[in-house]
């Protein structure tokens, strides 16, 4: 029998979990709703994920919100799982023996899984950016993931768009965040409920003027964003993932902002290489194929400085 990881992605409003085998093949996949009642209701939730598969198990994988601290696998923040914050979730999983455990942020993991098997794959620099609630992403330098000094290295919502440093220029959390378009475009087209993305894009693809405006003001946001990531670490590709990304008017129109943006600052279009700008592979599955691959990595040996490439404090 191949080898078979369980892998475990946490996201605000859905838990999704497969079965992927060493190859990278996904044999299951399913979801669950996310326990918001309690920790322990959500531990529990996890456990018994564990216990359905654990005689077969040869490692299980977590790509989770917030910044995870290794080795210790500690989450800060916890995003839109707030009880997570300040958990190490080795100490509550009840994995079998000898079963290696692995957690990782889901931006680092979805920048993980493009450069395992997806569109990052022989790319010595490039950068993965998830377009959801906020903007994850996933930085990968020599390629390695590079999580910085502090695990916190690709966290691109936070970037601000404007010198007024507010909460409501910080690109992620207002014109950057692609459930704040899709809401935004809900209210100014009366649609029967905010959170419709595919009616959203439904107007967006046969050019309804109002919804293209904003749409086209997002995208303006993603270039921006691109633009300043490139200007500090002059990547080869980035890669656009999450939910969005299927659509190809999304990466489609990120590209032309990105070109305009350059013509309209001559100096940057003469000085700076144009990287390439792509839909990733994997779309909504990325951050449990990247959960695994950074379990694959552990298990094979990598210590910390081979992995990140930096001395943590």
């Amino acid at each position: 029998m191949a080898d078979i990881y369980l892998a475990i992605d946490v996201g605000g409003t859905n838990i999704k979990y497969g079965l992927i085998d060493r190859g990278g093949k996904l044999l299951e996949k399913h979801t669950v709703p996310t326990p918001h009642d309690s920790f322990d209701k959500f531990i529990d939730s996890l456990n018994q994920l564990i216990a359905q598969y654990s005689e077969r198990l040869k490692g299980v994988a977590l790509s989770v919100p917030g910044t995870v601290v290794h080795p210790q696998e500690l989450i800060l923040g916890g995003g839109n799982v707030p009880f997570l914050d300040r958990k190490e979730l080795p100490k509550y999983l009840k994995v079998p023996a000898g079963v290696p455990l692995a957690v990782e942020n889901d931006g680092k993991s979805a920048a993980l899984a493009e450069m395992w098997l997806g569109n990052l794959k022989g790319v010595v620099n490039g950068a993965a950016i998830v377009l959801g609630t906020a903007i994850g992403g996933g930085l990968i330098i020599n390629q390695h993931l590079y999580t910085g000094s502090h695990f916190q290295a690709g966290e691109f919502s936070f970037m601000s768009n404007s010198h007024d440093f507010s909460e409501k220029n910080i690109i992620g959390f207002n014109l950057g965040s692609a459930v704040g378009m899709i809401e935004h475009v809900s209210e100014a087209l009366n649609l029967p409920t905010k959170k419709d993305g595919r009616a959203v894009f439904a107007e967006i693809n046969k050019g309804n003027p109002i919804a293209l405006k904003i749409f086209h003001e997002f995208c303006r946001e993603i270039a921006l964003l691109i633009i300043n990531v490139q200007s500090v670490v002059d990547l080869e590709r980035f890669v656009i993932g999450g939910g969005i990304s299927a659509q190809p008017i999304v990466i489609s129109s990120i590209d032309a902002a990105y070109e305009q943006a350059r013509k309209q600052i001559p100096l940057l279009d003469k000085t700076f290489h144009r990287p390439k700008i792509m839909a990733g592979k994997f779309q909504n599955d990325a951050n449990m194929y990247g959960a695994l691959y950074n379990l694959l990595l552990k298990v094979n040996g990598e210590d910390d400085e081979t992995q990140w490439g930096v001395q943590h404090n």
